[in-house]
């Protein structure tokens, strides 16, 4: 059987959402047969729509900026209504992230602005997967998931700093290795009932 492609579809305003991008990309790599594209959304070429088109799941990342993602992450999702008209993404698999200045920083809405996205082009939804870290007095926010979201990976980058915090990173290569898992297993699936 051939690889399994994962198309990382974000936008990085300040280099902080492309560090987690890149940790997402590390994640899925670490699966066996999993080959990665990372794509700017605010850059399209055809070459890029084509990686989207063919990728067997795409995995959305913005900032959160004024409570939702990015406005060139908004332009991208509209473009994407000819794919939505041919159902070109149906049933392919999405996941999604974000990451703000602030802990919450109205994060939960930008992840769910991708969920209704890829809904609304027949995808099939990969959560994070992971339990809340960082939720008692004996855990801390080296915790995998540290700021405690399901839908997706969220990330807290202070806007003062191109640092992101080591926790972020990893939670974020951990929705990669979800996905691509997920992925594998969505492929057999489908191959097994022809």
């Amino acid at each position: 059987m051939s690889d399994t492609t994962i198309a990382i579809a974000s936008y990085s305003g300040y280099g902080h959402t492309a560090q987690i991008a890149a940790a997402v990309a590390d994640g899925a790599h670490s699966v066996s047969g999993t080959q990665v594209h990372r794509v700017d959304v605010a850059s399209l070429s055809d070459a890029d729509w084509e990686v989207l088109d063919c990728a067997d799941a795409i995995i959305f990342g913005s900032p959160t900026y004024m409570g939702t993602a990015s406005g060139a992450f908004h332009a991208f999702a509209e473009a994407t209504s000819k794919r939505w008209m041919t159902r070109a993404w149906s049933d392919k698999l999405a996941a999604g992230f974000t990451n703000s200045g602030s802990m919450s920083g109205d994060k939960m809405h930008t992840l769910q602005y991708f969920a209704v996205l890829a809904a609304q082009h027949g995808m099939l939804w990969v959560s994070l997967g992971l339990l809340p870290g960082w939720n008692t007095t004996t855990s801390g926010p080296e915790d995998d998931n540290r700021l405690g979201f399901y839908l997706g990976a969220g990330a807290q980058s202070f806007n003062d700093t191109p640092a992101v915090h080591d926790a972020d990173l990893s939670t974020a290569r951990h929705l990669g290795r979800r996905v691509a898992e997920q992925t594998r297993i969505h492929r057999d699936g489908l191959a097994a009932r022809r």
